[in-house]
């Protein structure tokens, strides 16, 4: 475990390379999601086997979530923007990186390849969207259930997810339930800044979308398809959100099969899935 000081804000980071010491072929850094996820989304399931094809693989916990540092306020997007512009400074990684976001981590990655589009060498966008005006009000009323539903009513609604999706489950979300009773980021999100059709338009780097065939973000493909100018996507049937953990294989073979193609280089196993 590594904690890196942004000079803000103390986070939490995880890096893993290729076992055999070899020079990686590039740096690939991964954005969890919102409230109830962390690093170990991914420490756990695609992190290991980018190791392993030879990538610099780099992953950290969100302000406010896992082992970060939690303070009270400061939970808009631009501040998790400015966590990740800060610690790819101080990891030195000035370069362009392969960004990985997965849920609410795509908002951010996207975010950051908007604001800096010359370290961005891809974006994979998994269960993911930029941050439009639309996203915005969808949030707002996700975080509101969260905050009402479970903060305030949170011995009852932990009962009911015990019993409905188990321990594991019911722990994460009283993790969740404490974020939100004892943070602004339930107010934050919501009213963050959000990008115009011209700064989506603007990022050109090639952008990967992964979704899940029965997740409503299936259905923003099109979209996409029209506003970004190297835009590739994949539907998997029989999926919604938790795409990333349900089929980490079937994910990480799209992501290393992206990277291969953007490094011109080897990267072992793209495509296999």
């Amino acid at each position: 475990m590594a904690m890196v000081d942004t000079g803000d804000i103390r986070l939490h980071v995880q890096r893993m390379g290729p076992a055999d010491g070899r020079t990686p072929v590039a740096t690939v850094v991964l954005v969890h999601g919102l409230l109830t996820d962390s690093l170990a989304s991914y420490y756990f399931t695609v992190a290991p086997r980018f190791a392993a094809a030879g990538l610099d693989v780099v992953m950290y916990d969100l302000r406010g979530h896992g082992r970060s540092e939690r303070p009270p306020d400061g939970y808009t997007l631009d501040h998790n923007i400015d966590d990740l512009d800060a610690l790819l400074d101080r990891l030195d990684l000035t370069g362009p990186v392969h960004l990985v976001g997965n849920s609410y981590g795509g908002t951010i990655a996207f975010g950051h390849a908007a604001r800096h589009p010359e370290r961005a060498a891809s974006l994979t966008l998994i269960e993911s969207e930029p941050a439009t005006a639309a996203w915005a009000h969808k949030l707002g009323g996700i975080l509101h259930r969260v905050v009402t539903q479970l903060a305030h009513n949170e011995s009852e609604a932990i009962a009911w997810i015990t019993a409905h999706r188990g321990r594991n489950t019911a722990r994460l979300a009283r993790g969740a339930a404490r974020l939100a009773r004892e943070t602004t980021l339930g107010r934050d999100i919501p009213a963050s800044r959000v990008l115009t059709e011209d700064q989506v338009r603007a990022v050109r780097c090639p952008v990967l979308g992964v979704y899940g065939g029965d997740s409503d973000l299936a259905e923003l493909v099109p979209v996409k398809e029209a506003l970004l100018a190297d835009f590739r996507s994949v539907v998997l049937p029989g999926h919604e959100h938790s795409v990333l953990v349900e089929a980490a294989a079937t994910v990480g073979g799209h992501v290393l099969e992206l990277i291969r193609s953007v490094e011109g280089a080897p990267v072992a196993g793209a495509g296999a899935r």
